[in-house]
């Protein structure tokens, strides 16, 4: 079992990189969403000049935000400052996209961005549609070591549905989960499995990593204690932000339950002006801090049931069953605002045993 923490990306992301890494984690991963945190790649690039041996990876890329030849050669440049250290976690986009009012983009659309930017890191002649013309694209001077398409870099598709799961399979990637229950994640990645039988591939040599979001309830502390709020309240909010945006499909309340709170919450989203943005206030806050109005629908009980929260024994039992379903990695969320949510995550490793 290999461990890493994903952060919610700032500007000085490398010092949780360099901080992890003397704690001995494998990799740190740096969200993509440009309208919410800083940028992943710089973040990566930063991190890479102040670490010798952890894995920097993005968690997760949006195809719509880069063309194929921009995310190749950013990620080929990092592979230079870090030669063969660099993951590429990539899905169709939730925050991402929807603090800009737009859905995840089309399985179609992804399975060819995937496609483009794999020939190109394998020094490949593509064909890609640049503002309405068809176009043959290639790196025209890898051997001249600006940047590295020699050492690997390492495919990651974040992907919750079938054809999602076919996409990762087909163009032979490693598969990220987003945990919710143990379920659940029992469940995926059985299906993942299947996916790579199907595609013909042995799914022993995919790596499965759980992406897993809340936090460590310390001694004298519950769920409803304000330090606990404070870091595990945001990851709890984000299954609420989800189930608001019916336009993007029939979401259901995604197993909550909670009449009341999805009512109240219903409530509270359709007060957000104006009407034809509301996703500009859903989403401020997103994965990083809970917003005053929200503050008082987000309970103890609902982190509990929410997010991956709980103490340091509860939360390494959580782990062992990952672990024990087949997941290779378990990596854990980090607040750039809660630097000390990094060692309790190492609290709960060394738990693990």
């Amino acid at each position: 079992m290999e461990y890493g923490v994903i952060q919610a990306t700032g500007a000085d992301g490398w010092k949780a990189g360099k901080r992890a890494e003397e704690l001995g984690f494998d990799s740190i991963w740096f969200e993509d969403s440009q309208m919410v945190v800083a940028d992943p790649f710089i973040a990566m690039a930063t991190t890479a000049m102040e670490t010798k041996k952890i894995k920097l990876g993005t968690g997760v890329c949006i195809p719509s935000n880069r063309i194929p030849p921009s995310t190749a050669n950013m990620l080929a440049t990092i592979n230079q400052l870090a030669p063969g250290r660099v993951n590429w976690g990539v899905g169709t986009g939730f925050s991402g996209r929807r603090a800009m009012g737009m859905a995840a983009i089309k399985i179609k659309d992804f399975d060819n961005y995937v496609g483009a930017v794999r020939g190109l890191l394998d020094r490949e002649t593509i064909d890609w549609e640049i503002e309405g013309q068809n176009r043959k694209l290639k790196f025209l001077n890898p051997e001249r070591n600006l940047f590295n398409t020699t050492d690997p870099v390492h495919f990651h598709i974040a992907a919750m549905g079938p054809r999602g799961r076919a996409v990762a399979a087909n163009h032979k990637c490693n598969w990220i989960h987003l945990y919710s229950t143990q379920e659940l994640a029992a469940l995926d990645l059985k299906e993942m499995n299947s996916s790579y039988a199907e595609a013909g591939l042995n799914p022993d040599d995919y790596k499965k990593t759980a992406f897993v979001l809340g936090a460590v309830v310390r001694d004298g502390e519950n769920c409803d204690s304000p330090r606990v709020k404070d870091q595990a309240g945001p990851m709890a909010a984000v299954v609420i932000h989800n189930l608001m945006e019916t336009q993007y499909g029939d979401l259901g309340t995604g197993g909550i339950g909670d009449n009341q709170l999805m009512a109240a919450y219903h409530d509270l989203y359709n007060s957000y002006a104006p009407e034809d943005a509301r996703y500009l206030t859903l989403h401020r806050g997103h994965c990083l801090f809970l917003r005053d109005d929200e503050k008082p629908l987000i309970t103890g009980d609902f982190i509990k049931s929410a997010s991956f929260t709980g103490t340091v024994n509860e939360l390494a039992d959580e782990v062992k069953a990952l672990r024990d379903t087949g997941y290779d990695e378990v990596t854990f969320i980090l607040l750039p605002h809660h630097p000390d949510m990094l060692d309790d995550w190492t609290r709960v490793i060394d738990k693990v045993g």
